[in-house]
């Protein structure tokens, strides 16, 4: 069991108990105050299992991050929660044990998941065809329109 200690504003210490994850995911890394985004994202709170979520953890790398523990194993499209932060690190856990380390980035290429907005674009007259969108620049997390050439910001997505 792990014990988070934290302050309340009036001056009490609280302790926190999460129980380990048996089988599962621990969402690691988030920055902080975007943890609800995936959260929300990933519909964890109709969840009949059990979900952790920690807001502004302290972190010697970062300062501040959110976590989210998820005590069942979920299928999670891994370029979507790259696209709302590249330095998420996802561990699998197996029989309470970190089976695997997953270090996210900024996808190559999202499907459905950005929508250009140029009215010219064929995706604008034509709903069947996916949006699709290519990484343009990974410095400025710019995105290309496969079908018009249209650029879109990454955080476009994050931003809603």
């Amino acid at each position: 069991m792990s014990v988070w200690h934290c302050c309340h504003p009036s001056w009490e210490l609280i302790v926190l108990n999460i129980d380990r994850i048996k089988n599962g995911i621990v969402i690691d890394h988030i920055k902080a105050g975007h943890g609800i985004r995936i959260f929300n994202w990933l519909g964890l709170d109709k969840a009949s299992y059990t979900v952790a979520f920690v807001v502004n953890a302290n972190s010697r790398i970062m300062g501040k991050k959110d976590i989210i523990k998820i005590d069942n194993a979920i299928t999670i499209n891994f370029n979507v929660l790259g696209l709302i932060d590249p330095n998420i690190t996802i561990n699998i856990i197996e029989d309470e044990i970190v089976a695997q380390k997953i270090k996210l980035q900024l996808p190559d290429t999202v499907e459905n998941v950005l929508i250009c907005k140029n009215p010219r674009c064929v995706t604008s007259t034509e709903k069947y065809v996916s949006h699709i969108f290519h990484l343009e620049n990974p410095e400025l997390q710019t995105y290309r329109c496969e079908y018009c050439d249209e650029i879109r910001s990454a955080s476009d997505f994050r931003t809603g």
